[in-house]
């Protein structure tokens, strides 16, 4: 078993366990982060001591420092963090409850921002090259889909704080990026009506949406030594979709 520790948010979801068994093959020991207890016994199960199992609302900026700090000393340190919880909901605006916008942005942006801000002080400790990996989405940048504005503001501004990061502790080795896949099958599959899941798949240029774990691979290669040298970037997977 490695030495590197990586943290997962949103680990039982579907995203999340192909991320975490990425990572555990690479040889990292991960926390696994969710609100789901039966999913990440599921994860800890299936990965034995490799992954340390955090039940956590990531709504709560005080659970996710006393959890982050929890990590850094039972595992050691921490040098990869991966935030990947998220969710989309699907009122149409303008009209978005007030309280829809508030989880939604909650959810996708503000967890990470404290996630990284609970982080970075553990990984100024580590030696090499320490790593953040937002999952962004597509929906910040094509408005040919069918995502909704509060979703699609809550990725545009998880990728501000991928830029900024990146600039900000690029001398101290952190490197900060985005992953912004398009279509992928997860659980999120289901906001959606069939119609119109059909027609986000129909314009894939493969003809289907992506997996899990071919999201998860570019994941595991930033987060891997040859990700050293990429920070500041929003690395868009959509098979050449958005090409002109």
């Amino acid at each position: 078993m490695g030495d590197r520790v990586a943290i997962v948010t949103g680990a039982a979801g579907g995203m999340g366990r192909a991320i975490t068994a990425r990572l555990v093959a690479d040889g990292l020991r991960v926390a696994a982060l969710d609100r789901d207890a039966a999913g990440l016994a599921d994860v800890a199960a299936a990965h034995g001591g490799a992954v340390d199992a955090v039940v956590i609302d990531l709504a709560d900026a005080g659970a996710i420092a006393a959890a982050v700090a929890g990590v850094a000393e039972r595992m050691g340190g921490i040098d990869a963090l991966v935030n990947n919880a998220g969710t989309c909901f699907m009122s149409e605006f303008p009209a978005i409850p007030e309280a829809e916008f508030e989880a939604q942005m909650r959810i996708n942006f503000t967890a990470a921002f404290h996630m990284a801000q609970a982080v970075v002080p553990h990984m100024l400790r580590r030696e090499g090259v320490k790593k953040i990996v937002n999952i962004s989405s597509n929906g910040a940048y094509n408005f040919d889909v069918f995502d909704p504005p509060h979703y699609r503001a809550s990725k545009a501004a998880l990728d501000t704080l991928t830029k900024d990061l990146a600039r900000r502790y690029a001398r101290e080795k952190i490197a900060v990026n985005s992953v912004a896949p398009a279509m992928t099958e997860t659980p999120l599959f289901g906001v959606v009506s069939e119609e119109v899941l059909a027609r986000a798949i129909a314009a894939m240029p493969h003809g289907r949406a992506m997996r899990p774990e071919e999201v998860a691979a570019w994941v595991g290669f930033l987060i891997s030594p040859a990700g050293d040298i990429s920070s500041g970037n929003v690395i868009i997977l959509n098979q050449g979709r958005d090409v002109r």
